[in-house]
């Protein structure tokens, strides 16, 4: 259970990075997101952390995120001001205040959305998520899976213009709208979605994400103090949570890279090759299958991440370059991730993979 605290600086940065690790390649940029809640901090504002008990079941807590291709946030960084619009246009829908935020996923940046608008309007941060990881997709969440509708949400861009969009418990068609204004917003938007009382987050959210990115990211930071492994201190940093497993999957120098933005998406592959031959990683923002020798090595919705072969460090989708020496290391998600339900919502057919799932820790591990 999580026991309120506030944000330090170092805290925000061990943060980032574990988030980042936990948005197995996607999530956007941690750097970005950092850099605005650092701001905040040096302003001398705080964000102050809770977890899902210290809120009465009543409360109404509003998840807030960044919507969109990650490679267009590094040509066009976010401000941080369509947050703010886009939680007062849902909360006048709604008529009435939220008593919290939280992030809808782990991701480098969209962890850091809701610490920014956390610090920016005095709103806890509530330590949980409603993915356990990073999804391209507006309906690919746990609270989806569990019942809880997603609209009314509302969309803003950076300068503050916004709407509200609602689509009932249609959260499909939801994504879909959402998608459309996104793109007209210059592709990427503001988004407040999947209202909901505390009562239902206990109920339907993975639990403890944002203090398990922060134990993720404290533990790279002391390997490399150390010079240590950072692959040992990361697979002992998930030990006894409910992520459980990890373990490299390969390591070798990235040979290519296919990726483009297609309908607010950044879809692609990437070949890297090494002492054991070659692997080949799919992604939709995310990584979503690793095969080696034409086999499947992880699939979604566990974590492939790919890290900085040296330091550890996580290298986001829109960030894949030539001649990058990458480790790629694969997380189990969470039992609540893989129910039947869940499967259905966010597993390998919900990406138009051939390949059914199989839990990580039962693939035949590739050689390293």
């Amino acid at each position: 259970m999580t026991v309120a605290f506030t944000l330090t600086e170092q805290g925000l940065r061990d943060l980032a990075e574990g988030a980042a690790v936990l948005g197995t390649g996607g999530g956007g940029d941690p750097h970005i997101g950092r850099l605005l809640v650092q701001q905040q901090l040096r302003a001398g504002r705080e964000v102050r952390v809770i977890g899902v008990d210290e809120l009465p079941g009543d409360a109404l807590v509003v998840p807030s995120a960044m919507m969109g291709a990650p490679t267009v946030f590094i040509e066009k960084l976010p401000s941080g001001r369509g947050n703010i619009a886009a939680l007062r246009a849902l909360e006048a829908r709604l008529g009435r205040a939220a008593a919290a935020t939280m992030p809808t996923e782990s991701g480098g940046l969209n962890s850091m959305i809701p610490l920014l608008l956390g610090a920016q309007l005095g709103l806890p941060v509530v330590d949980a998520d409603g993915m356990g990881r990073a999804f391209p997709e507006l309906q690919m969440e746990t609270w989806n899976v569990y019942g809880v509708p997603g609209s009314p949400m509302a969309i803003a861009s950076d300068h503050g213009d916004h709407c509200v969009i609602d689509t009932g418990q249609d959260n499909l068609l939801m994504e879909r709208r959402a998608r459309a204004m996104t793109v007209e917003m210059g592709g990427a938007a503001y988004i407040c979605d999947y209202p909901m009382d505390a009562a239902t987050v206990r109920r339907t959210s993975i639990p403890g994400t944002l203090t398990l990115a922060m134990k993720i990211g404290a533990a790279l930071r002391r390997a490399r103090q150390d010079h240590a492994d950072p692959f040992e201190r990361l697979t002992g940093a998930l030990k006894d949570t409910i992520y459980s497993h990890g373990l490299v999957l390969f390591a070798g120098k990235v040979v290519d890279v296919e990726r483009r933005t297609v309908a607010g998406f950044a879809r692609g592959q990437v070949t890297l090759e090494g002492d054991a031959g070659r692997m080949t990683l799919t992604f939709q923002n995310e990584h979503l299958v690793a095969r080696h020798g034409g086999r499947v090595a992880a699939i979604v919705p566990d974590l492939i991440c790919t890290l900085n072969s040296e330091t550890g460090a996580p290298v986001t989708t829109e960030s894949l370059a030539y001649g990058q020496r990458l480790t790629v290391f694969a997380i189990s998600t969470p039992a609540l991730m893989r129910t039947p339900e869940a499967l259905a919502c966010f597993g390998p057919s919900a990406f138009g993979l051939p390949d059914p799932y199989v839990p990580v820790e039962r693939l035949p591990l590739s050689a390293v």
